[in-house]
């Protein structure tokens, strides 16, 4: 079995509201809430690559695990905003938490990286022990902050977050069931060319609308669990109205969909993990399943349910 040891997060420091972003897009501050419910996001200095915010997220999810970096058997990372395409940001980030010949692949699909990562570490860490999965982004750098790009540049934001995956039985939470899927007959509907994002934004609620709850409620059924048990719902923060959707759709219960897309808006595949990061160390005990639950690129979307170790 697998288990689900510590998240981690990292967010730059400066925060652009709905009013700064509203006077460069020529739209009202409250437009931007009512089509997407983010209030705020932060965007990384000039200063700062993709790669450093990846290495301060895992940096803290090793902290929280009380994990060395030396234990960790093979690096994922996940990015769809990568500032080099080959060689990715995965080797890097292992370069800087000096992991030497630890074997580190790149997950280069935006906004459900972390997902198709996380359901692989869950198998790769039988053979490998200790899973680091960093996903990073600086989407920021990848939209268009102009009265054109309006419909995606109100969205997204630049973070990053980790989580680690152990074989032992070391973790707080054991991977019981996971999903994953590609719908690849719609995948033009997210796509990064010559490093610009595009977005047929209400293709993509659409199938999101339909695929998260049908990928949630495959795990539910694979665990033998109904929603109503469930601690939480940690899903990719998008557009709280189609979380709000999601929510509906499985009768989740009002405290149970956790979303911090207000603050940090959509951090793209970062985001999923950002906001488990953000539930984790505001519950110190678990005492219920959680589920993780992406939608993105691919188009892929899946999701894993955990369930608490008693100690």
């Amino acid at each position: 079995m697998s288990y689900l040891r510590a998240f981690g997060k990292y967010l730059p420091e400066r925060v652009v509201s709905n009013d700064e972003l509203a006077a460069a897009l020529e739209v009202e501050p409250a437009w931007i809430l009512s089509s997407c419910g983010i209030e705020e996001r932060r965007y990384a200095c000039d200063s700062q690559s993709l790669v450093d915010l990846g290495v301060e997220a895992a940096l803290d999810c090793l902290k929280n695990a009380g994990a060395e970096a030396g234990s960790i058997g093979i690096v994922l990372v996940s990015s769809g905003s990568p500032d080099v395409f080959c060689p990715g940001p995965a080797s890097a980030i292992a370069a800087r938490l000096g992991l030497g010949d630890t074997p580190a692949i790149d997950v280069p699909i935006a906004s459900a990286g972390s997902i198709s990562a996380l359901v692989l570490a869950e198998s790769l860490a039988a053979r490998f022990g200790n899973v680091l999965v960093v996903a990073t982004e600086v989407m920021s750098r990848r939209i268009l902050r102009t009265p054109e790009g309006k419909n995606n540049a109100i969205l997204f934001g630049d973070g990053a977050g980790a989580c680690l995956v152990g074989h032992e039985d070391t973790g707080f939470a054991r991977i019981e069931a996971v999903a994953l899927h590609t719908d690849g007959e719609r995948a033009g509907a997210i796509v990064v060319r010559d490093g610009q994002f595009s977005m047929d934004g209400m293709a993509v609620i659409r199938q999101a609308s339909q695929k998260l709850p049908s990928v949630i409620s495959e795990v539910l059924a694979k665990a033998g669990i109904a929603a109503e048990e469930l601690a939480a719902v940690l899903i990719h923060q998008a557009n709280l109205n189609l979380l709000d959707r999601v929510a509906k759709t499985l009768k989740l219960l009002p405290d149970r969909l956790f979303t911090n897309i207000q603050r940090y808006g959509n951090t793209s595949s970062a985001s999923m993990l950002i906001a488990a990061a953000e539930w984790r160390e505001r519950t110190p005990e678990v005492s219920a399943p959680i589920v993780l639950a992406a939608f993105g690129a691919g188009l892929t979307y899946g999701a894993v349910l955990a369930t608490p170790v008693s100690r």
